[in-house]
């Protein structure tokens, strides 16, 4: 029992988690990375937005000579789907605190034919070397504490494949953000959650990029229900992530044909705000 106990506290570390082994790319020749994208990251079989801009995060890492992503935007052009892909990667510029590149998701069709997924521009640099200096009216959001929150493991069973990404993910969400799941959503259009993954790896700049997009759609307290794709999505990293949960807020404030913004905040265990995005999803109304 001692010895079953321990292996089950055990925390997975950065480098060494789920997380990880599923965003790492391999490369094939200068620029170009494959990689297996993993079903265990998937709604209802959709690829989720965030893994995906992870994993062009890493390939992106490794081609540029800085190693943290401070802003990245991204188009998502056609649906990824699990299995192989290949990122391609260009490198656009070069400079003392800052190195900018683009890079590409692709993937194959039924017919065979090579589509590209996901396009991405992004500037990288060295978080540990900026300034300590902070000036900002930013708050963080105010959630109660995580017993008092609810998360998947508390709702019914989903359908077999519906939610694999609920498995791999510490949600503990706001009950105030919850009222589409009790069939009475409040129309404001927030969601709020405490987040982490579920191995126990604590945060970093990538998974970040992940955390942005990983909530449910805003459009659930908006009174609409299925699934809300990403159009486009821009995060900007602030700092590097303490130890410890995060907390992420996102908020919609305009809808209108058919199409919604959804602006996060994440927030780290010391109280900073580590990471911002911005998306554009369209929202089915009928």
């Amino acid at each position: 029992m001692p010895e079953a106990a321990s292996v089950q506290a055990a925390r997975a570390t950065i480098g060494d988690s789920e997380f990880d082994r599923d965003t790492a790319v391999t490369p094939r020749e200068p620029g170009v990375y494959g990689i297996d994208l993993s079903a265990g990251w998937t709604i209802s079989n959709a690829v989720n937005g965030g893994y995906l801009l992870a994993v062009l995060g890493r390939a992106l890492a490794d081609a540029l000579p800085h190693s943290d992503p401070f802003t990245i935007s991204a188009h998502y052009l056609t649906a990824s789907r699990p299995g192989p892909a290949v990122v391609r990667t260009d490198v656009v510029r070069t400079g003392r605190t800052l190195s900018t590149g683009q890079a590409s998701l692709f993937q194959y069709d039924d017919e065979g034919r090579e589509v590209e997924r996901i396009r991405v521009l992004a500037s990288y640099g060295d978080l540990d070397a900026l300034p300590d200096d902070v000036r900002t009216t930013a708050k963080p959001p105010v959630i109660p504490p995580m017993d008092q929150c609810f998360g998947p493991q508390d709702a019914p069973a989903p359908d077999p494949g519906s939610s694999a990404i609920a498995e791999r993910l510490m949600l503990k969400l706001d009950p105030a953000t919850l009222g589409w799941a009790l069939g009475s959503p409040s129309g404001r259009g927030e969601m709020r959650s405490w987040f982490g993954l579920a191995d126990g790896r604590d945060a970093d700049a990538l998974s970040l990029l992940l955390a942005v997009d990983a909530l449910p759609p805003t459009a659930f307290e908006l009174g609409l229900s299925g699934w809300v794709p990403t159009v486009e999505l821009t995060v900007h990293v602030r700092c590097r992530p303490a130890p410890g949960p995060l907390r992420v807020s996102i908020t919609t404030r305009n809808l209108a044909g058919g199409f919604l913004e959804e602006d996060a905040e994440v927030w780290d265990s010391a109280d900073r705000l580590v990471a911002q995005s911005r998306q554009l999803a369209r929202a089915r109304l009928s």
